[in-house]
């Protein structure tokens, strides 16, 4: 037996070194699988055991740890609670003999151990919570060896981050239960270490006692980083969190030798180890405003506020990046958690601002080092110069002196990095536009405080620069490098103006001010009418793209009611460029976005972006700007002639691909606003207007009657087509323009769109754009499908939906199993469109669907098979991992059990079993519109089922078979429906429950039907509170129910409504303060 437990270890390791350590991918994969069995197989437990005494290689031991860890994880078959205990002390003793194993099997024992006492840590043994006493486990490490001590504290750190892979209710639980009970124990127990390390000279040089400090800095890093209130706070939501330590940790904070604690070490330790610290004090100085009184709050913040100066002082650490972008942080934090009135009444507020700024110019000014810090630093002086206009203190803030150093050394820095990065052919930070665009939001307030600084410098700036492009290009002999190098210092400048304009709706604007914009506007409008006059031989896509961010900025201003006409802005434009008013803007905008449509029509980011500021001069918000928009001879223009020989991007031989015509229906949208202006019934202009489109029709229609055409030819006009046509769709939002668009569409050009999807089915770039076009025709967006009491219409375009849905959903599942990243766009993209199809048209109000049962026709039945055989070559796991499947998907199964539940009534039992365990999945999605959505169609379903039951007991006429059948499944899966009520009852109990009125709903229904499951329930939820609770909580389920009758009528639907929310404010007044909870699992079960 021993001989064959050995050879079974020696083929275990030999599969270990495999995994690990091969090259050979095959040799992997085959060992990958091998061991996939092994953690499967019966005797894992005891052979892990074996690997772990008797194992030669790490491999081997990790390979034990991780197995151990699966097996005390899972939920079905769970490990008795002895073993655990037994494995928890086994791994105990291990580490404790073993100090010096390889790092990563340590590290895989101690997330084991973590994991065991986490997911155990409501399990009782005689009384005693057996899985709490983790600083007593952890006691024996602290009072061995440095390594031990290591030990310890890693133990002490995984055991505080420990991702416990339970259901979120039951993590919430014992994640507030740690925190009450363990968690501000370990807090302290980590600054007492880390006093006593201080206190001992440490020799950091010895690598075992340089890692004792790390763990203890990690530690107190997640002791202070732990979820408080269980937000699980986004991590690039960083500059506006804070940190909800509890009021029982008030003594710490209050005590200023934790703060002195870390400051202290920051001076003391080297620098690889600092920025850990830095770290803490960003959590310490995040810490809520509330946990003090005022006094109070000023004293922490004096006391930080020294530290951060002695830093500033002393910067001998600073060169370090990561260090640096921890200070970076640390300085955000002052603003985003004080208050400006706070900071100025600091005794050394006047020096630790003249060093912050000092600080900030010197960074700026090093553009090229950590460029991602400074975000924090610019947004601590957007947030000091936005508060300016609110502070009440006496204390002088100072910004006035300093905030304009600092937008001098941002903009002087950014035009003089521009010449070293082409010389060295370094990154320009203007390629990277979502970082430009955050800096520029922050800049646009900064610059706002002391603004005629900020314009004096702007327009110096502009003039050397732009008077320095124009002798450039006067000049023959002028190097290429040379006029790059002006474009891009240019390029800054438009962008910052732009920047500081968009940052007049942050602060009251005087005359003054908006004079001053209006020089920098004549400045850039000019600069403009030079480079525009050059694009026949040369252009500057940089520069474009800038000019068209200053133009969106300029709209939002200066376009429409918010400013008045008397602006001094418009004077100066009147002045300088004879613009007298907004007509005349608007036209210079108009000729903007004609100007680039025709020169940079191959290029996607300003084309698009072009076409984005027509779209948003296009909504009409106000009024009056679009009814002046549709006069300008170049808006007519571009109505009259939307055709590839006037506006390249709308060619189409010259694409490079087929999704590059996206933006073609932004473009087609915006036209289609401006003609309704004047449309009214004119038939005349709509038909000449759809002239080019007609035209590209019919040359789709002349290829596809052949036997012989060019298929990429006609894929591009096709798909160019459906782009441009689900524009005007979109924008015709009212029923005389969409009956037009209607009647040109079908029945004409109907079969063009079937036969595409017929041809192309397999191809996602053509067929998706042609199935969008028919959601946005089905799509009764303003009742614009309304049509005339003796029209067929809705019936027929029903019928093409049918047929459409048929044919793309026939043909997509005939191509069999797609692989896992490609599955999204080859497939459920499609289906989801679909799904959202026939959602828009059962949902439409246009159809009678009786009709078609009465008259023999398929079409709605063929529509729902499709629908269900597509549904059931999905995943669940794909349903919910896909945002816009998951909403396609629920909105139109709210529909359908809402409208057509005959039909889910009809289904077979694995389809119905799908559908209920789908929505029962839904209900804990994090969407709310999934979770909502499964609600209603869960409360659909439950009041079907009632009414079926009433019927029965009534003795009513016998119920169609369908309907048979449907009480049949529900009464022999009984499980399914109690599932659910557990789960509904659950999140109302237990979880921040956002949508609670749409869980009353279905809870009702759900109760009625389950009777005694909901009393054995209650009994459950009773019992597993402290006694002195039990009764309250028993109160709370009695009032529930008060009141409340045996039917599903909308009056005591309310009443259950009213009585769920007292029943939710009572329980949880009931249960603060408690560590007890139920046990989620058990409950589901």
């Amino acid at each position: 037996m021993t001989q064959h437990l050995s050879c079974g270890l020696a083929q275990l390791e030999i599969l270990c070194k495999q995994l690990y350590e091969t090259t050979d991918t095959t040799v992997r994969h085959q060992a990958e699988k091998a061991l996939v069995e092994f953690t499967n197989s019966p005797d894992c437990l005891s052979k892990c055991q074996l690997l772990l005494e008797r194992g030669s290689s790490s491999y081997s031991q990790l390979l034990a740890a991780t197995c151990l860890s699966k097996l005390v994880s899972r939920t079905s078959n769970p490990l008795p609670l002895e073993q655990r205990i037994d494995i928890r002390n086994y791994v105990l003793n291990y580490l404790a003999t073993r100090p010096k194993l390889a790092a990563f099997v340590t590290q895989a024992l101690i997330q084991l151990y973590a994991r065991i006492t986490k997911l155990g840590w409501f399990d009782c043994q005689k009384d005693d919570y057996v899985f709490r006493n983790v600083i007593a486990d952890v006691t024996r490490f602290l009072q061995d060896s440095v390594e031990h001590c290591i030990i310890g504290v890693t133990i002490l750190s995984q055991y505080v981050f420990a991702d416990t892979t339970h259901p979120l209710t039951k993590h919430r639980k014992i994640a507030s239960s740690f925190r009450d009970s363990s968690l501000f124990d370990i807090f302290t127990l980590s600054c007492n270490l880390l006093k006593q390390a201080s206190g001992k000279n440490l020799n950091l040089n010895d690598e075992s006692q340089h890692g004792l400090l790390m763990q203890l800095l990690k530690l107190s890093y997640n002791c202070l980083n732990y979820d408080f209130i269980g937000t699980s706070t986004d991590e690039s939501s960083d500059d506006l969190c804070t940190v909800q330590i509890p009021t029982s940790w008030r003594s710490a904070f209050l005590d200023s030798s934790t703060l002195q604690l870390f400051f202290n070490l920051y001076h003391s330790i080297p620098p690889s180890l600092s920025p850990l610290v830095l770290s803490c004090l960003v959590q310490i100085a995040s810490v809520r405003r509330s946990l003090f009184n005022n006094a109070e709050r000023a004293k922490f913040l004096s006391h930080l506020v020294d530290g951060v100066k002695r830093i500033l002082a002393n910067p001998q650490c600073l060169p370090d990046p990561n260090n640096y972008h921890e200070f970076c942080r640390l300085l955000a934090r002052l603003k985003s958690n004080y208050q400006l009135g706070e900071l100025v009444k600091v005794e050394n507020y006047p020096e630790v601002i003249r060093l912050i700024a000092n600080f900030t110019v010197t960074s700026l000014q090093h553009w090229e080092f950590a460029p991602n810090s400074v975000h924090y630093l610019l947004s601590l002086w957007q947030r000091l110069a936005a508060s300016v206009p609110y502070v009440k203190a006496t204390e002088p803030h100072l910004l006035e002196t300093y905030t304009p150093e600092v937008t001098k050394a941002y903009i002087t820095s950014r035009l003089e990095s521009v010449h070293v990065i082409l010389r060295d052919g370094l990154e320009d930070p203007l390629d990277d536009a979502g970082l430009v665009q955050q800096q520029l939001d922050q800049l646009s307030t900064i610059g706002r405080c002391e603004y005629e600084k900020t314009c004096a410098l702007l327009v110096q700036l502009f003039d050397q620069a732009a008077q320095s492009y124009q002798e450039l290009l006067q000049s023959t002999n002028s190097s290429a490098a040379d006029i790059t190098v002006q474009e891009g210092r240019l390029t800054w400048l438009v962008y910052i103006i732009g920047a500081v304009i968009g940052g007049r709706v942050s602060f009251a604007s005087t005359d003054e001010q908006d004079a001053m914009d209006g020089e920098l506007v004549c400045r850039v409008l000019q600069l403009m009418n030079l480079t525009d006059s050059r694009l026949a031989q040369a252009g500057n896509e940089r520069l474009e793209l800038a000019m068209l961010s200053f133009f969106e900025q300029f709209r939002k201003i200066y376009i429409g009611d918010q400013v008045q006409k008397s602006s001094k802005l418009y004077r100066r434009l009147s002045e300088v460029l004879g613009l007298n008013d907004e007509t005349m803007v608007l036209s210079v905008f108009i000729g903007k976005i004609i100007t680039n449509l025709k020169y940079w029509g191959q290029c996607e980011p300003i084309t698009s972006k072009t076409l984005q500021l027509l779209n948003d001069l296009s909504l009409g918000y106000p009024s009056h700007v679009v009814r002046k928009l549709v006069k300008l001879s170049a808006v007519q223009f571009m109505l009259n002639n939307h055709t590839s020989e006037h506006f390249s991007f709308l060619g189409v031989n010259n694409q490079s691909n087929l999704s590059d015509m996206r933006c073609r229906t932004t473009f087609y949208t915006a036209l289609g606003r401006l003609l309704m202006v004047d449309l009214g019934e004119d038939e005349d202009q709509f038909e000449q207007f759809m002239l080019p489109l007609t035209a590209a029709f019919e040359a789709v229609a002349q290829m596809l009657s052949t036997n012989t055409f060019n298929e990429q030819e006609a894929k591009r006009t096709l798909v160019g087509l459906v782009r441009d046509l689900r524009g005007i769709a979109f924008a015709f939002n009212a029923k005389t323009s969409f009956m037009m668009l209607f009647d040109w569409i079908y029945p004409a050009y109907m079969p063009i769109l079937q036969r595409a999807i017929e041809l192309w089915y397999h191809d996602p770039a053509c067929t998706t754009p042609v199935l969008k076009l028919m959601a946005e025709l089905v799509h009764n967006r303003s009742q614009r499908l309304q049509f005339d009491v003796s029209s067929p219409n809705g019936i027929l375009l029903f019928r093409e939906t049918s047929k459409m849905i048929t044919t793309y959903g026939n043909r997509i599942l005939t191509l069999g199993e797609v692989p896992k990243d490609q599955v999204y766009g080859v497939k459920l993209k499609g289906v989801s469109v679909c799904f959202a199809m026939l959602k828009a048209v059962l949902s439409g109000n246009y159809v009678n669907f009786g009709v078609f049962r009465l008259y023999g026709d398929d079409a709605l039945d063929n529509a729902l098979q499709t629908f269900i055989k597509l549904l059931l070559s999905i995943p669940h796991s794909d349903l919910l991992d896909y945002p816009k499947l998951s909403q396609s998907f629920y909105s139109l199964l709210e529909v359908l059990t809402q409208d057509h539940m005959n039909f889910i009534a009809s289904l077979e039992p694995h389809v119905v079993m799908y559908i209920l365990s789908s929505i029962s999945e839904g209900l804990t999605a994090l969407d709310t519109m999934v979770c909502t959505g499964c609600c209603s169609s869960l409360d659909h379903i439950v009041t079907y089922l009632f009414k079926q039951l009433s019927r029965s007991t009534k003795k009513r006429p016998a119920p169609m078979a369908s309907d048979d059948r449907f009480l049949h499944i529900m009464q022999q899966h009984p499980e399914m429906i109690q599932q659910m009520l557990s789960t509904v009852l659950n999140i109302i109990i237990f979880e921040d429950c956002r949508n609670q009125w749409s869980m009353s709903r279905p809870l009702l229904g759900l109760i009625l039907l389950n009777e005694k499951y909901f009393a054995d329930l209650r009994n459950s939820i009773v019992n597993s509170q402290p006694p002195e609770k039990q009764q309250a909580m028993h109160l709370c389920f009695e009032n529930l129910m008060e009141g409340i009758e045996r039917n599903l009528l909308t009056k005591n639907r309310d009443r259950f409504t009213q009585n769920l929310s007292v029943f939710r404010r009572e329980v949880n007044d009931s249960m603060k303060n408690s560590t007890y909870g139920v046990n989620s699992n058990d409950m589901m079960s």
